[in-house]
């Protein structure tokens, strides 16, 4: 049986194909699949697959810095947001990586400007995880100076 890495309801991850390295995601045992802040999302078609472009804010209630990423379509998807809303959404795998371990995940782009977190991880994303709901980040957390060197036009505040 693999080991499980025990984990709080929020950690800070980072996803290297993204080019992010630090984004705070909310660990979110309620929802299927994880997603992303993004905004200004633009399809286009490089060696005869589909991808997408997209900017982000990855700190939350900052909208400096602003990341342009790109990754291939995986999948276009119905999803049903917590308020019950229904969203077509770009589906993309990406590297997640959380401390010394690194895994595929799948993750659906939409806007969540007024959410308090820019990442869910859902649960789908969880396999090698266990979620402790009393702890919050039991890995690495970047202090101010770190944040200000990685983003060094964000406002951390």
């Amino acid at each position: 049986m693999e080991t499980q890495s025990v984990v709080g309801w929020r950690e800070w991850l980072c996803l290297p194909q993204l080019n992010i390295p630090w984004i705070k995601a909310k660990i979110d045992t309620g929802a299927r699949t994880s997603a992303l802040h993004t905004c200004f999302v633009e399809e286009f078609t490089r060696d005869n697959q589909h991808w997408v472009r997209f900017r982000l804010h990855p700190l939350q209630g900052a909208t400096i810095p602003e990341l342009t990423c790109e990754a291939v379509v995986k999948d276009r998807r119905t999803v049903t947001d917590s308020g019950g809303h229904r969203e077509q959404r770009y589906v993309i795998e990406t590297l997640a990586r959380l401390g010394d371990e690194e895994w595929p995940i799948e993750m659906t782009l939409t806007n969540r400007e007024t959410m308090r977190f820019r990442m869910l991880l859902g649960r789908t994303a969880m396999d090698r995880l266990l979620v402790d709901p009393s702890r919050s980040y039991c890995f690495d957390r970047p202090d101010k100076e770190t944040l200000n060197s990685v983003y060094p036009q964000g406002d951390v505040k």
